[in-house]
């Protein structure tokens, strides 16, 4: 699994491409050549960008449920609802398709977010607003999802 790492901002151009910024152009490099998925977020108005490895890994955990419980195969509908194979073209531009374009509101302006392994993709506007921390305390947040992980030698939780 690599690292992504950073927060970028980009202008959508005329004909709704994304310019990757340079930094995270060069940390996707490595993933140019397998390309990418683009799906609809679970959680949040914005996509996701999948590099075709994780995406795979992804896939294996998503093909181990059981088809034959209902839950699951409408868990499965829902998660690859949308989804798309996409490609950054020679200069770093990336296509995003209508639908999904629709999906996260994206206008003029987006910021690509490091998630760990993927890169959520947000219009500029959504994005502030969900980090504004209106309608969460991150650091309640913090303390429940990360306060009892201490595994590592390193004293680092």
């Amino acid at each position: 699994m690599n690292t992504i790492v950073g927060t970028y901002e980009c202008k959508v151009d005329a004909k709704g491409r994304l310019l990757l910024p340079a930094p995270l152009k060069k940390q996707l490099t490595a993933s140019l050549q397998s390309g990418f998925v683009l799906k609809r977020s679970v959680f949040q108005p914005c996509l996701e960008l999948y590099p075709m490895e994780e995406w795979d890994l992804m896939m294996a955990k998503i093909n181990k449920l059981n088809r034959f419980v209902k839950k699951n195969n409408d868990f499965i509908r829902r998660f690859t609802a949308g989804v798309k194979i996409v490609e950054i073209d020679s200069l770093g531009r990336l296509l995003v398709p209508k639908d999904l374009v629709v999906f996260g509101s994206i206008s003029k302006e987006v910021v690509f977010s490091s998630a760990v392994n993927i890169v959520e993709i947000w219009d500029k506007d959504l994005y502030e607003k969900s980090i504004s921390g209106e309608d969460l305390d991150f650091a309640d947040l913090a303390e429940e999802v990360m306060g009892n992980l201490n595994d590592d030698d390193n004293g680092i939780s």
